[in-house]
């Protein structure tokens, strides 16, 4: 922390400096710029985005797949291209996995849930419906967000399949060698 020192005025008082308004004060410099509003948007809390049906959107990627997801209170029901999750996602891990951010904040049945997944696998659609229904969450109620921050689920898993290379029979892969 440093602390301004008038040395040349021979003035024995200290003040710390823990902002740019005290450096310019203590040097002399008047702040040019009032404070932004963004400043002020940052200290406030986030207010809900929901539309007219009451629902909150958002969207969910993984590797190939892209989740489009809205998300309103309700029973706990999830649809899923018009499916239900038990239909859609047959294996017990992927629906699992896309339930954890309601487990992870306590909202377990709470809300419904309709999404369209579009490309990849199964694995990949699993993982963007969880992305999507993350960050659906963090705009329906802003103040989940450092929980859901703190387990990982905001955060878009940008592993994605390497591309061919030329002169290589797959990414990484050569060519089989022939000695003849």
């Amino acid at each position: 922390m440093a602390e301004h020192n008038d040395q040349g005025t021979g003035s024995a008082e200290r003040r710390p400096i823990r902002s740019l308004a005290d450096l310019g004060a203590a040097s002399g410099v008047v702040p040019s710029v009032a404070p932004t509003a963004a400043s002020a948007d940052a200290e406030s809390p986030a207010e809900a985005r929901v539309d007219a049906q009451g629902r909150s959107y958002a969207t969910g990627k993984r590797k190939n797949a892209v989740a489009r997801v809205w998300i309103k209170p309700g029973a706990g029901r999830i649809v899923v291209n018009g499916r239900t999750i038990e239909t859609y996602f047959a294996r017990p891990v992927l629906r699992m996995m896309i339930k954890q951010p309601f487990s992870a904040v306590n909202r377990d049945g709470q809300y419904d849930v309709m999404c369209t997944v579009t490309g990849g696998g199964l694995s990949g659609q699993a993982g963007a419906v969880r992305h999507g229904i993350s960050k659906a969450l963090t705009v329906f109620e802003p103040g989940l967000r450092p929980t859901l921050k703190a387990g990982g689920f905001l955060t878009r898993d940008s592993r994605v399949v390497e591309r061919k290379k030329y002169g290589r029979a797959k990414a990484r892969r050569s060519f089989q060698f022939s000695k003849r």
